[in-house]
């Protein structure tokens, strides 16, 4: 009989177009998988969530320096799309106030004075926001975003929280609010106090009552939606606003011409920077709203994922005439708490907006700001929560001033610094950690042939003239030289006769060159002190980099032995 052939390694299944198109749309699963319950919820915040959408993007566009139908434009468009692909089930995408802000401020020069040039260039920028965001999301850049931990998350809920505070109490009490930081907020209001409107405050504290008595007693329920429509209801009878009380007014209505915003091809150069800034606005303050509801919720947030939905609701909000949008805080918790339990509720908001530019302008004309100021004062009171401070402060300090510099980073210089000073500083505290690593000397667990930390726990016995080593990380160029500095202190510190020393690699998952040069220095120093230098317990991967480094060609080491070997190998010969 001839040779049975081999087998022949069957090739692997290659993903069909449907489970690719499955797998970067996890919006449309999450939208329909919680049943008619689910549904019925996230249709109901969706109401509410454009009652609060549509004078938010008003307001916003007018920080923007653009028309008031520029802010409806770009949430109406980017919210149609956005759901579709992110995995976030709460964020809200739309216009915000920094992003606003930096559109006003940085376009003026560009557009020479020509507001429809202006209004061209931010469409402008809103496309090249969305080139940014797929091309980050194609590079499954979003691992960046995670070193944005969770403690700078802490600092950074309780900054928007005092952040967002700041923006609602001027509108609660009735009177015209400033731009800038929290503080200048915070002078503004307190030092115009004696402009506060008697009924308007009367009528948003009644509300925030009814809202924080909901939040306790109706959990779940669109206690927010019936307060609006009573809000609009009794503004529609009592003439508020002939007594001071700012209502919502007249909404433009229709729809713009999809189109490639009219710019010339230098424009776009002109606008990488302001482009770049926007573009980490959107990725840093969208992973971090992801991030919270993500944790709070206990399901699985996919940053990458998310970098392709802020690409998708960019570049249709840039061609439907809008300007760069990400996730918004106020708008996200406005939304969870209306009952919002999936990205429906955001697609459902896109869509009322949709009715309202077109056909319903005139609808929510009457809704008073207090109400609505009201609404966010509820939704940000879960964001500051002092028993994650105390927590922080009694388990690790340094962890806690990174969380106040993330802090006090909302609070100074807005949300994007904010999180990236806490970011850094992370970075930092990590990268020093990493250069001071945990070392100790191991010593002989008595009874066995295991050894273990004998700093640590002082009955292991150390073997007379033997001294075992031990670093728990990798060894890399920035802590080689404090790791030398330990071996060379535990080292001296051995009183007996040392004629053997063991580097116990076990806890080592990754030697770059700089650490392969220490082992390499080791063994010559020690071979100078008719010491022996021995490798123990090597992973294989770190195995083949020393291989590599000809680490076992020079001195003949083998990096694969135990401790328990090397030292019955040593007491055999003595």
């Amino acid at each position: 009989m001839p040779p049975a052939l081999p087998d022949t390694p069957k090739p692997e299944p290659q993903p069909s177009a449907a489970s690719f198109l499955s797998r970067i749309t996890p919006g449309l699963h999450a939208a329909f998988g919680g049943g008619p319950a689910a549904i019925r919820s996230d249709l109901i915040a969706a109401v509410t969530l454009a009652a609060y959408l549509l004078p938010s993007n008003i307001g916003d566009a007018t920080l923007a320096g653009l028309p008031p139908e520029a802010g409806l434009y770009a949430c109406l468009f980017s919210g149609l799309v956005f759901w579709i692909f992110c995995s976030s089930q709460h964020t809200t995408i739309t216009v915000t106030s920094a992003i606003s802000l930096l559109i006003g401020t940085s376009l003026g020069g560009l557009a020479g004075g020509d507001p429809t040039r202006f209004w061209a260039l931010a469409s402008c920028t809103c496309l090249i926001v969305g080139a940014m965001a797929f091309i980050a999301w194609a590079l499954r850049a979003g691992a960046l975003v995670n070193f944005i931990s969770e403690t700078v998350l802490i600092g950074f809920k309780a900054g928007v929280a005092l952040h967002l505070t700041s923006t609602q109490l001027p509108k609660l009490f009735g009177f015209k609010g400033s731009h800038g930081d929290f503080w200048e907020r915070m002078g503004w209001f307190f030092t115009h106090l004696h402009e506060t409107n008697p009924l308007a405050l009367t009528f948003g504290l009644a509300a925030l009552a009814i809202l924080v008595a909901g939040k306790v007693f109706l959990k779940n329920k669109p206690v927010a939606l019936f307060v609006m429509i009573a809000g609009i209801l009794i503004a529609s009878i009592v003439p508020m606003s002939d007594r001071g009380v700012s209502l919502l007014g007249e909404i433009p209505h229709g729809l713009p011409h999809v189109q490639l915003p009219p710019v010339e091809l230098h424009d776009l150069n002109d606008l990488l920077p302001l482009a770049m800034a926007c573009f980490m606005l959107a990725a840093v303050e969208t992973a971090a709203i992801g991030r919270t509801f993500a944790l709070k919720y206990r399901y699985k947030l996919d940053i990458n994922q998310e970098l392709l939905a802020i690409a998708a609701a960019n570049i249709a909000a840039g061609f439907g005439r809008g300007y760069p949008v990400s996730g918004g805080m106020s708008q996200s918790l406005v939304n969870e708490s209306a009952g919002g339990r999936s990205p429906l509720s955001g697609f459902g908001a896109a869509c009322i907006v949709l009715l309202v530019a077109v056909f319903l302008s005139g609808l929510l004309r009457n809704l008073p700001q207090p109400v609505l100021a009201a609404i966010v004062l509820v939704a940000v009171t879960g964001l500051f929560k002092i028993s994650s401070l105390k927590r922080l402060w009694h388990f690790n300090r340094a962890e806690f001033f990174v969380a106040m510099a993330a802090l006090a980073g909302v609070l100074c210089s807005g949300l994007l610094r904010g999180v990236l000073i806490g970011a850094v500083l992370s970075i930092i505290i990590l990268l020093r950690r990493g250069s001071r690593p945990h070392t100790t000397q191991l010593g002989r667990v008595p009874g066995s042939q295991y050894f273990a930390d004998a700093i640590r726990h002082q009955e292991n016995t150390l073997e007379p003239g033997i001294f075992v080593f031990r670093v728990d990380s990798s060894l890399l160029y920035f802590n080689v030289d404090y790791v030398r500095d330990r071996f060379f202190e535990l080292l001296n510190e051995r009183t007996d006769n040392i004629r053997l020393a063991i580097f116990y690699l076990g806890t080592t998952p990754f030697v770059d060159i700089a650490g392969a040069d220490l082992l390499l220095e080791l063994a010559e120093a020690l071979n100078a002190r008719n010491i022996t230098f021995r490798l123990a317990e090597a992973h294989g991967q770190v195995r083949d980099a020393l291989r590599r480094a000809g680490l076992e060609d020079h001195t003949g080491i083998h990096a694969n032995e135990t401790v328990s070997e090397i030292v019955a190998a040593a007491l055999a010969q003595a």
